[in-house]
């Protein structure tokens, strides 16, 4: 027994000091987002004097850390530029805080991140170009922001990518081509910005997507119809653009798709007779077109 306290006492201390093994940047990194976002004010604060795997939200493995979850926790302020000394992070979640300012270029670094959700905040300025270095990730969640700017084309550079979502920031220009490059993308969310110019024919190639979310932007152009190749594809959300032109009636072929959204563009057909040759049960809305004034919920 005296034997069995004295094992349990040795692997307490052993998990102690690796959390206390941490390198010296990646506790500084941390203790700079502590002192820049108002730590002592945080839901969930941290006592510095402890060691880093007592930390609240903080994830360490070893003597690294790779995980940061600090969401619903009253960040306030601004991300250091050291945060790009986390190299060894998994997952960086800062969802729905108070952080402002801008996304430092430092988050390119770190390259073993497979998620990045820093959603529902006030950050502004532009999606740093070093976001690209990120080849691991899977997830980029950056919506619910005050982000501007071009979506910067190394955004095609994340070849493992499988959800991005950007909406409701304010960001303008084209989508860059380079979204085509995102081939194990399942779900891409780019509404309610001031996005222009063309839907790109590159979409095309996003052959796993189940979700196109493109509402509310200030696109143009004629719907293209590579998109009737998306045979995955279970919503596809155009309303509220400038989009014109014939319907692909190609788009009737999309067996898996359950939501069809393009109210208040341009647009001109046989809307009927495309309703028709739609799946059963999905949902498609074409009201307030120039050239036609219906609704249509669901098909028989």
């Amino acid at each position: 027994m005296k034997s069995l306290k004295i094992t349990l006492l040795f692997c307490f201390v052993s998990v102690l000091a690796f959390g206390n093994n941490v390198s010296i940047k990646e506790k500084e990194a941390l203790v700079a987002l502590y002192n820049s976002t108002n730590g002592p004010q945080w839901i969930n604060s941290w006592n510095l004097e402890s060691p880093v795997n007592t930390w609240s939200g903080v994830t360490v493995s070893g003597d690294k850390v790779i995980g940061l979850d600090l969401s619903f926790n009253n960040l306030n302020g601004q991300l250091p530029d050291n945060i790009g000394d986390l190299v060894h992070l998994n997952e960086l979640v800062l969802f729905r805080n108070s952080l402002t300012g801008y996304i430092p270029n430092s988050i390119g670094s770190l390259n073993q991140l497979q998620t990045l959700n820093l959603a529902f905040n006030k950050l502004e300025g532009n999606i740093p170009a070093t976001i690209g270095n990120l080849k691991s990730l899977k997830s980029l969640q950056l919506f619910m922001n005050n982000l501007e700017g071009n979506i910067p084309p190394t955004i095609g550079e994340l070849s493992n990518l499988e959800i991005l979502e950007l909406f409701s920031n304010n960001l303008f220009g084209s989508i860059p081509i380079e979204i085509g490059q995102l081939n194990q993308l399942k779900e891409l969310y780019l509404s309610s910005n001031f996005l222009s110019g063309k839907i790109p024919s590159s979409i095309k190639d996003l052959t796993d997507l189940k979700i196109l979310s493109l509402f509310d932007n200030k696109l143009i152009g004629v719907i293209p119809s590579g998109i009737s190749s998306l045979s995955n594809l279970e919503e596809l959300l155009l309303s509220d653009n400038l989009l014109y032109g014939y319907l692909p009636m190609e788009l009737a072929s999309l067996t898996n798709l359950k939501v069809l959204m393009l109210n208040n563009n341009d647009l001109k057909g046989d809307f009927d007779a495309f309703a028709s040759e739609l799946p059963n049960n999905i949902k498609f809305e074409y009201k307030n077109l120039e050239y036609r004034q219906t609704t249509v919920v669901g098909t028989e």
